[in-house]
């Protein structure tokens, strides 16, 4: 026992020595390469164009994407959302989550690597800073030890007027979601917007100039949970970048230009980790800073190809097939896979259901339960209703109140017409009354309908009940 435990003991410190763990007392300077994950990354930031580009988007002379907060309208193109439809974004929102579940359990932090917000605003605030700087470590310590001259503060102010530019676009741009874009700019411009608008602005842009100019990995280090969270999302089968430990070692240097008998085919040029975002040596396992962006194969299936060896010493590979020697497992074998496309099935299927039988009103006939009915003075039997129709088309409605029921029924208490403007909710307290002497059981089915004078083409109704005394046999 006591010999195991000195093994383990032994093993752990041997892995602590192993560990690197960059607190920010060093920047890190990733060297770029051309390749097809570089490539695939750049397609993987374009999506946020639609970010930037998405409010300036016009559908039928208004904007085609709008969270209207104040007015609690969320507009579509030609589909206007309200509270009532309010399960359809949790069924959107519930899909994506799980998205991101099921695509950590297959491939590990894509998400980080191609698409997080401080991943593709790093990438570009840094691209920027290796146009002006240097785009090696060496190229920026040498520029930074440079005596003061107009050459080097024109960069600097370049620099940074530039990143403050892209902050200030994400601020504003976030605003644009929420209130028509094209005036937002002219209230900006005018110093008239609302106060939601600077404190927006003045968030987005405070942190995105932090976070994406001065921490940079130290977000995904110390402030993102979904880092923290990545281990429990894991399994044997999910493929990441990995170093293929039994092909690699021996490590050795080129001599000659060949590889020395019995070494293995890693020449420990660290180009792998020069290239890493966050700074890495992906060589030494899989580790919190690792967020699967795959530009290490990039950097080293570029020095395989210069060396002649086979590409793949680093790839995109599970845990089983590394090390067990096991073939890639099927996804539909994966309990948790299925268990997790299943709920994304269920929330599309719902989500879609919603927005195809997405109706242009919503209409509700309650019944007063206190008293739930009332004899008249003439014999007859009296309910009373509260009609709520609300109006979810971009254009004013003209309706009309009638009632389907068994003859004896009669409505009451309704206007012949009623003017609803668009998002308004028309409240009306409406009388059913059943005659005297009238052979009826305790509860009669009933229907409420609102005809449209302006658009026939609308079906409006609601079924309800009439509860009163049974008579007759």
């Amino acid at each position: 026992m006591s010999q195991i435990t000195k093994h383990t003991s032994e093993t752990l410190q041997d892995e602590i020595i192993e560990w690197q763990l960059n607190a920010g007392e060093q920047q890190i300077v990733a060297k770029r390469m051309p390749g097809r994950y570089r490539r695939l990354k750049w397609f993987g930031m374009s999506v946020w164009l639609i970010y930037f580009l998405g409010p300036y988007l016009r559908w039928q002379g208004q904007q085609a994407v709008l969270l209207d907060i104040p007015n609690r309208q969320f507009h579509i193109f030609s589909m206007t959302l309200y509270p009532q439809d309010i399960w359809m974004l949790s069924l959107t929102l519930l899909f994506f989550a799980i998205l991101l579940a099921v695509v950590s359990a297959v491939a590990g932090r894509v998400f980080c690597g191609y698409f997080c917000f401080q991943t593709v605003w790093t990438d570009i605030y840094t691209l920027i800073e290796e146009w002006l700087e240097g785009n090696t470590p060496q190229k920026q310590q040498k520029f930074r030890q440079e005596p003061f001259s107009l050459n080097k503060l024109s960069r600097r102010l370049t620099k940074h007027s530039l990143w403050m530019l892209i902050a200030l676009l994400t601020g504003i741009t976030f605003s644009a979601w929420f209130t028509d874009a094209y005036q937002l700019w002219r209230d900006v411009f005018a110093l008239q917007a609302h106060i939601a608008v600077w404190i927006a602005l003045a968030v987005f842009t405070v942190f995105t100039y932090g976070f994406a100019g001065f921490m940079r990995e130290q977000v995904c280090f110390w402030l993102c949970p979904y880092a923290r969270l990545q281990s429990v999302m894991y399994d044997q089968d999910t493929v990441l970048p990995a170093y293929d430990v039994e092909r690699g070692e021996p490590r050795g240097k080129l001599q000659r230009g060949q590889l020395a008998s019995g070494q293995g085919s890693c020449i420990d040029c660290k180009l792998c980790v020069a290239v890493c975002p966050t700074g890495i040596d992906i060589r030494k396992g899989q580790q919190e800073g690792c967020i699967t962006c795959g530009l290490c194969i990039d950097a080293c299936d570029s020095v395989m190809d210069k060396i002649e060896q086979p590409r793949g010493l680093i790839r995109y590979a599970s845990h089983a097939e590394l090390v067990d020697h096991q073939k890639p497992q099927a996804l539909l074998l994966r309990p948790r896979v299925l268990v997790y496309c299943t709920i994304m099935l269920v929330s599309l299927v719902g989500v879609v259901y919603g927005f195809a039988t997405l109706s242009p009103t919503a209409f509700t006939a309650l019944p007063e339960r206190q008293p739930l009915y009332v004899q008249l003075s003439d014999g007859s039997i009296q309910n009373r209703y509260t009609l709520k129709l609300l109006n979810k088309q971009n254009q004013p409605m003209e309706v009309q109140y009638r009632l389907e029921a068994p003859t004896g029924f009669t409505l009451h208490g309704v206007h012949e017409s009623y003017h609803i403007e668009p998002g308004q909710m028309l409240q009306v307290m409406a009388l059913v009354r059943r005659e005297v002497d009238m052979d009826a059981d305790g509860i009669t089915p009933l229907r409420f309908v609102a005809d449209v004078i302006n658009d026939a083409t609308i079906e409006i109704y609601h079924d309800s009940v009439f509860i009163g005394p049974a008579t007759g046999n």
